[in-house]
C-alpha cells in the first residue's frame, strides 16, 4: 500500500538522483524495504531511507558524521544531516551492490570480519552514543511479551499456565534472557565506552561500492556507537553454536578478524569467554523475534526457529551451554 511517506520519499530520492546524474533517466524507483521501523527506496544510484519513528536527531547526526569520517569502513552518506519527512528522519546514500542471498558460497565473511576489526580499532569520537545492540535485544523481549500476552488472552478461560500451548515457546526464551548480565539486557551501561561498534552486524549490512564490484563497505548506521565489540561477532558466533552456520564459515570469519588485529577476542586460543554473553544475547533476541512472528501469524515454528528456542532452553539450564553444543 502506498502511503504519503512512501510517495514523498520516492519523489525525494528521484529528485536527489537526478541532481547527481542527468535530468531524466529511464529507470523507476524501487522500494527496497517498507517496514514500520524503516522504509528504503532506490532510484538510479541513490537510496533514501526513512528511519524508525522516534529516532533521536542528534544521535543519528552523530552516527552519520562517524560514517563520513571512515569511508574505508562505513559507506558514507550523501549528506551529513538527516531531513524531516512526515515526522520521520530521512537520509540519502549512494547505492551499493548487496550480498547475493542466492549464492551463499560467495558470502564475504573475511571482508566483513576485516571491516569490523578496522571499525573496532577506530576510537569512538567524543559524544558518540551507546551502541544499540542490547537495547534492540530488550525491545525484542518486550515485543515477545506483548504479542504472546495478547495471543494467550482468549485462551485463559480454558487453559492453565501448565497447559498454555505458548508456554513451551516463551519460557525457554525468557529464562535464557534472565541469565544474561544487566548490561546485555540494556538495564545498565555497557562496560566498554571507548570502542566503536556497528551494533547489528549480519551479511545484509554489507554492500559493494561503487556498484557493482567495488570494495565492500558496512551500511546501516542506526545502531553504531561505543560498546562491547564482541557484540558485532555475536550473530555468526551464535549461528555457529546453534549449528546454523557451517564450521568452515565461522572459522573463516574468526580467523580474518584476528588477522586484522580485531580487539574483541584474544589473538589466539579460545574466543568463547569473550563471545559467550553477546552470543547468548543474540540467540535470545533472534528466538524472541521468531516466536513473536510465528505467534502473530498463527503458525508453528520452522526448523531454524525451533533450533533457536532449543538453544535458549539449553542456556536456561546452564549459562554457558550455547558454547558447548555439537557444533563445536
Amino acid at each position: 500500500m502506498t502511503t504519503p511517506l512512501l510517495s514523498e520519499l520516492t519523489a525525494r530520492v528521484k529528485a536527489r538522483a537526478h541532481s547527481l546524474t542527468t535530468p531524466t533517466c529511464p529507470c523507476t524507483a524501487h522500494v527496497l524495504t517498507d517496514r514500520p521501523d524503516a522504509t528504503v527506496v532506490r532510484h538510479a544510484d541513490t537510496v533514501a531511507k526513512a528511519h524508525a519513528p522516534h529516532t533521536h536527531p542528534a544521535e543519528l547526526t552523530s552516527r552519520l558524521t562517524t560514517a563520513s569520517k571512515i569511508p574505508d569502513v562505513l559507506l558514507p552518506p550523501l549528506t551529513p544531516t538527516p531531513v524531516d519527512l512526515h515526522g520521520r528522519l530521512v537520509t540519502f546514500w549512494p547505492y551499493g551492490t548487496p550480498v547475493d542471498p542466492e549464492n551463499p558460497d560467495a558470502a564475504p565473511w573475511e571482508e566483513a570480519a576485516t571491516l569490523l576489526a578496522h571499525l573496532h580499532r577506530t576510537p569512538a569520537p567524543p559524544g558518540t552514543p551507546p551502541m544499540r545492540g542490547p537495547a534492540k535485544a530488550a525491545q525484542a523481549i518486550k515485543r515477545l511479551r506483548a504479542t504472546t500476552t495478547a495471543a494467550s488472552e482468549p485462551l485463559r478461560a480454558t487453559t492453565t499456565p501448565a497447559t498454555d500451548p505458548l508456554a513451551p515457546l516463551i519460557r525457554p526464551v525468557l529464562k535464557a534472557w534472565s541469565t544474561l548480565p544487566a548490561w546485555a539486557r540494556a538495564e545498565t551501561p555497557m562496560p566498554d565506552t571507548t570502542t566503536l561498534c556497528h551494533g547489528d552486524l549480519h551479511l545484509g549490512q554489507l554492500v559493494r561500492h561503487p556498484a557493482p564490484d567495488g570494495p565492500w563497505r558496512l551500511i546501516d548506521v542506526d545502531d553504531i556507537g561505543h560498546g562491547v565489540p564482541a557484540w558485532d561477532l555475536a550473530r555468526p558466533a551464535a549461528w555457529f553454536a546453534c549449528g546454523l552456520l557451517p564450521p568452515d564459515e565461522w572459522t573463516r570469519f574468526l580467523d580474518a578478524y584476528r588477522a586484522a588485529d580485531g580487539p574483541a577476542v584474544p589473538p589466539t586460543g579460545d574466543p568463547w569467554p569473550a563471545l559467550d554473553v553477546p552470543a547468548r544475547a543474540l540467540t535470545v533476541q533472534t528466538a524472541a523475534r521468531a516466536v513473536t512472528k510465528a505467534v502473530a501469524a498463527d503458525r508453528p515454528l520452522d526448523e531454524v526457529e525451533q533450533a533457536l528456542v532449543d538453544a535458549c532452553a539449553r542456556m536456561g539450564s546452564a549459562p554457558s551451554e550455547l558454547a558447548r553444543t555439537d557444533a563445536k
